[in-house]
């Protein structure tokens, strides 16, 4: 018992003398510095914030952002036929002159697929100017042909109706030369099938492409045909719309594109998207 009694004693004197010590030290600190220990300046506590610039969902179609209310539904209408027909004239124009086709890497006509083994052999056979000459060939009757375009492509714009002007406004960029596409396809088809193969004569191109096959079938005892006719006429086509979509798409997204004020107005009116 008298154990614990001084055991406690003995305790309590040691944490009182801690305690004095301390206070010491707190004075001493507060005398030689100005920081009062017992009552520490509060540390201010930032959180940092990360400003994210989060990017404006587009809208899923044009319609959200073009104001159809500063048109009428003859000024729409008005300014997709412009556009279309800008973009039909200044194609075949470009198209329908000497190396129209040849010299225009977008349009140009490749030899056909199933023939293109003609040529990679003609080359190793020294015949390289004879398979130049059958490309060549085929791209003079394309351009010789691309003229009958004009007044079928005439015929389906002026027939556009006030829905498909709106539709085609808030479409895609090429949505005006899809509609075209739909309407006129098939009859280009049929009006160019046999200028194609007139101008395929009018140029030589059976001729040479008769030899050039002739040949290869000679050289490598294969049998390889191919509708040649069918193939320009496609490709001319392809080629005429390749011209329309992208003067439609330069339109719609270069405002030094639109020469009239028809243009200006409509086309300007989906400038916000």
């Amino acid at each position: 018992m008298r154990k614990t009694f001084f055991l406690a004693a003995s305790l309590a004197f040691s944490v009182s003398a801690q305690a004095q010590l301390l206070d010491i030290i707190k004075s001493t600190v507060k005398e030689k510095t100005g920081v009062d220990l017992n009552n520490p300046p509060k540390t201010k506590t930032t959180s940092a914030t990360t400003n994210v610039n989060t990017p404006s969902t587009p809208s899923p179609n044009r319609s959200s952002s073009v104001n159809l209310n500063n048109l009428t539904s003859t000024q729409i209408s008005s300014g997709l036929k412009e556009a279309l027909n800008l973009g039909v004239n200044e194609g075949v124009k470009k198209l329908g002159v000497t190396d129209g086709f040849l010299k225009n890497e977008a349009v140009k006509i490749l030899m056909p697929e199933k023939l293109r083994k003609i040529d990679t052999t003609l080359r190793s056979l020294g015949m390289g100017k004879l398979a130049d000459e059958g490309v060549k060939l085929l791209n003079r009757a394309a351009e010789d042909a691309v003229t009958e375009a004009a007044p079928i492509f005439t015929n389906a714009i002026t027939s556009m109706t006030i829905t498909d002007a709106k539709n085609i406004l808030l479409g895609s960029n090429n949505a005006a030369t899809n509609y075209l596409q739909t309407k006129t396809q098939s009859q280009l088809f049929t009006a160019f099938e046999p200028k194609v193969q007139a101008s395929l004569g009018k140029v030589g191109a059976d001729t040479v492409w008769k030899n050039l096959i002739s040949k290869y079938n000679m050289l490598t005892g294969q049998a390889v045909t191919t509708d040649l006719n069918e193939y320009v006429t496609t490709e001319t086509i392809n080629g005429v719309f390749k011209m329309v979509a992208d003067k439609e798409n330069g339109i719609r997204n270069n405002s030094v594109m639109r020469t009239t004020s028809i243009l200006q107005k409509v086309f300007g009116a989906q400038d916000g998207k």
